[in-house]
């Protein structure tokens, strides 16, 4: 067993809520390095925290929304730019590497074509089956949000401690089995009370806290109604820059 360390480089939304980067966490834990989720504006968000991407060599993506998946480009373009050589595994939902592609040709024409100088992996998550990929055990639990591929909710075992994650989601309790036993649960909290499809809200998690079962609770991508009342709610919101020891 060894220590982890969590990294919040952005805790936002899509549409960039109090000003804060889109989804990124960034994991060292004993030999790897991973990506919880590579929002767009990802790339900023490591470089402004001193960061070296290279040393990334996983991703872990939830959904492909641009605000969860839409990093990667970019990610892809500053590896190929810096001569990066260690391979890198991008894991996710059915479609990741598809829509990666398309997107890749949409900001850069003719940069999915361009053979890199590394190893790219692309690995569909099966729904609710443990996959190992290298000292990580990841698990993916199909959530409710809309993104034009299955969404997931990620459960993270590595160095003994357990990271779980919601992804975007409306209630459902699929959340209880990502979170049970977690040391880490970082859920979504998007509104305060008012319920909006493919979407949680503090009041309805916080109906349902007593049976997540997780050790720790941080919630995240945060709208501006959620954002005006975390001083006065008694559960642990994440910030970017917020580091987390396990």
């Amino acid at each position: 067993m060894g220590s982890i360390t969590v990294r919040i480089l952005g805790s936002g939304t899509a549409s960039g809520h109090g000003g804060r980067f889109q989804t990124c966490f960034w994991v060292e834990s004993p030999g790897r390095k991973f990506l919880l989720d590579c929002g767009a504006t990802s790339m900023t968000a490591i470089k402004k925290s001193g960061l070296v991407p290279s040393v990334i060599d996983t991703m872990l993506i939830t959904h492909l929304h641009g605000d969860h998946f839409g990093g990667i480009p970019f990610f892809i373009l500053e590896a190929q730019f810096s001569k990066r050589e260690s391979p890198l595994t991008i894991a996710g939902p059915p479609g990741l590497q598809a829509r990666t592609r398309e997107a890749m040709e949409a900001l850069f024409p003719k940069s999915s074509e361009t053979r890199q100088r590394f190893l790219i992996e692309f690995i569909e998550l099966p729904p609710e089956r443990p996959t190992s990929l290298g000292p990580l055990r990841v698990t993916a639990y199909p959530v409710i949000h809309f993104s034009g591929a299955p969404p997931y909710a990620l459960r993270v075992e590595c160095a003994g401690r357990t990271i779980a994650y919601s992804g975007d989601t409306e209630w459902t309790d699929s959340l209880i089995a990502a979170a049970t036993g977690a040391d880490l649960f970082i859920c979504e909290a998007y509104l305060f009370d008012k319920k909006v499809k493919y979407h949680l809200d503090y009041q309805t998690l916080l109906a349902h806290q007593a049976t997540l079962g997780c050790k720790r609770l941080v919630l995240t991508h945060m709208g501006s109604d959620m954002l005006s009342r975390v001083s006065g709610i008694g559960v642990e919101t994440a910030y970017d820059g917020m580091v987390i020891e396990l």
